[in-house]
């Protein structure tokens, strides 16, 4: 081998090997914590408002204790979400005990990035189809538990959800058939 090519291929493999490195350390940061068995709901139980998935018997879903971390730029999916009473978001949110009319600029956060109740209340930025919306962090997305009656027999969030409110869809720009699941940006406000 030609000795004074080594040093630019030298540094060339480096940098693969860092860049390799870095998105499999993204990658990694948030793996399932468990598997939950789905449980057929009771008649009348699971609310299929918003599209919202019922669990289904003897399927397994993944559970998870974190979210991937949080940036100013951090991908995820938004999905729609109803906070009022006998809504498919379930019991009363999680950081005040009530609930809410769609049209508030609110949302819940899966687990991880709900962090234990300390984004309760504060604001998030969400960024999609081209406009930033504000809105207020008011419920959890459980990403723990599901399939029963406390989370009205749905499977468990996923790690990276955004669960709003109609109101926010409408601040985007995205109404009627088009809403159900959209990738976003948000980040802290």
């Amino acid at each position: 081998m030609n000795m004074k090519g080594f040093p630019t291929f030298f540094l060339f493999i480096c940098f693969v090997l860092v860049i390799t490195n870095c998105f499999m350390v993204e990658a990694d940061t948030c793996k399932p914590s468990g598997k939950l068995r789905g449980k057929k709901p009771p008649p009348g139980k699971c609310n299929k408002d918003h599209d919202s998935d019922c669990c289904q018997e003897g399927k397994f879903y993944n559970t998870y204790t974190c979210s991937p971390p949080v940036s100013s730029h951090t991908k995820a999916t938004l999905t729609l979400n109803g906070f009022g009473p006998k809504e498919d978001g379930g019991g009363p949110c999680e950081c005040d005990n009530n609930y809410h009319k769609d049209s508030e600029l609110i949302v819940a956060l899966s687990t991880g990035w709900f962090n234990k109740k300390k984004r309760c209340m504060n604001y998030i930025n969400i960024h999609g189809n081209g406009k930033t919306v504000k809105a207020k962090v008011v419920d959890e997305c459980d990403s723990t538990m599901g399939c029963d009656d406390e989370h009205d027999y749905q499977p468990p969030c996923a790690n990276n959800i955004v669960d709003a409110s109609d109101a926010v869809w409408d601040a985007l720009g995205v109404y009627g058939d088009k809403r159900g699941e959209m990738e976003i940006y948000w980040s802290d406000a």
